[in-house]
């Protein structure tokens, strides 16, 4: 089956939509039985996508959860109220104190304070390192090593890692990988295929892709999916199914948002391209993004988010270039249908493994679904404010 026939038919099957085209809202906490038959039934089946009680899943969670599992792979897919809480859950279902875990230098900034904060708290060592490694992982891993992190490409510098090659080794050495597959989403890598046990997204973003829900996914492999299913479960972790609604609504437009998410991008990156003010262009499906060559291999398509460095840079002009934006927005998420605008003045503050070579500002876009002639002219009006300030 073609991936656009798969995302519009994932999770619809007779068992959750009955005979509506979309699977509806089912609202419970606790979940009767007519008889001792009936509630033993559900208990020893409490895995298997049978009522149990609320935590546990309705019929709109399960049904999401099989269309997440559908498009991305693996043998099931664990829910959460965030991305955040995705990650955090999914790390903590399978170390305890003592462990260690490698972590890629560009990850989201609440996964680095999770693991400097929370871990380290908690008896578990974090070792970061440089997201282009490759291979060369394997110097880093120690005898407790228990997880070792991608996030590929990464949140503010798009870094795209060798995941085949990181995979092997840390699989050499009894290693879980996860990776944060977020700006894929789930239709433009397969992550199984390349090696990873866990793969997680923030469907906050491209999936439900309208800017109203909150929503965390983590999707394993058969080995490791009974462990991060009932741990999560453990640690209280379920969502609303208002909003697995609204993000199931969403999984059926992503094939055709991320098609004109990326096709608005390539356009404003190439134009940035042949901007004096530009000192370099940090788009995975550009030659100019570092792992270039890994995401061609690796990914079928991108998206709307990409970053660029400028020449030069200082306080007031990047204050004007953004204050004056129109349709650029400023704000810390991204893939939604609007775009939005993210200056970094010092990159360096984010990472401790890697070193960040440029001296000016680089500013993040996310390319929203806007005509795309609009976005370059407000784009332009910016520059005009950041050169008057330089």
């Amino acid at each position: 089956m073609k991936k656009q026939t798969q995302i519009i038919n994932a999770g619809r099957g007779k068992k959750w939509a009955s005979n509506v085209v979309n699977p509806p809202v089912t609202r419970a906490s606790t979940v009767v039985f007519n008889s001792v038959e009936e509630m033993k039934h559900a208990t020893k089946n409490k895995t298997n996508q049978v009522m149990f009680y609320g935590r546990r899943g309705t019929s709109t969670s399960f049904a999401f959860s099989e269309a997440m599992t559908s498009l991305e792979g693996g043998a099931g897919c664990a829910l959460y109220p965030s991305g955040t809480a995705a990650i955090t859950n999914a790390v903590l279902s399978f170390v305890e104190s003592g462990d260690h875990i490698l972590m890629v230098d560009t990850a989201y900034e609440p996964t680095r304070d999770f693991c400097n904060k929370m871990l380290k708290k908690l008896g578990v060592e974090t070792t970061y390192y440089d997201p282009l490694i490759g291979a060369g992982i394997e110097a880093l891993i120690q005898d407790n090593t228990r997880i070792v992190f991608l996030e590929s490409p990464g949140s503010i510098t798009m870094e795209v890692q060798d995941i085949p090659s990181i995979a092997k080794v840390a699989h050499q050495h009894d290693c879980i990988v996860m990776l944060d597959n977020t700006w894929a989403s789930p239709i433009n890598c397969q992550p199984f295929e390349l090696g990873v046990d866990v793969s997680i997204q923030a469907a906050t973003k491209y999936v439900v892709g309208h800017s109203d829900v909150m929503l965390g996914t983590a999707t394993a492999t058969e080995k490791y999916w009974p462990t991060l299913r009932e741990n999560s479960y453990i640690m209280g972790q379920c969502t609303s199914p208002d909003d697995l609604y609204l993000a199931a609504r969403g999984l059926r437009t992503l094939g055709v948002r991320m098609a004109q998410h990326e096709k608005n991008a390539i356009k404003v990156a190439t134009w940035l391209q042949g901007r004096d003010e530009v000192e370099t262009l940090l788009h995975p499906a550009f030659e100019s993004c570092p792992g270039h060559a890994f995401f061609k291999r690796d990914f079928t398509g991108s998206n709307g988010l990409f970053s660029f460095v400028l020449k030069a840079s200082n306080n007031d002009a990047i204050t004007s270039l953004l204050d004056g934006m129109e349709h650029f927005k400023m704000g810390y998420s991204w893939g939604g249908f609007e775009s939005l605008i993210l200056a970094v003045q010092n990159v360096n503050a984010l990472r401790s493994a890697t070193t960040w070579p440029y001296k000016a500002a680089l500013i993040r876009l996310h390319i929203g679904l806007e005509d795309v002639d609009d976005l370059i002219a407000d784009l332009e009006r910016g520059f005009e404010r950041l050169n008057a300030l330089l």
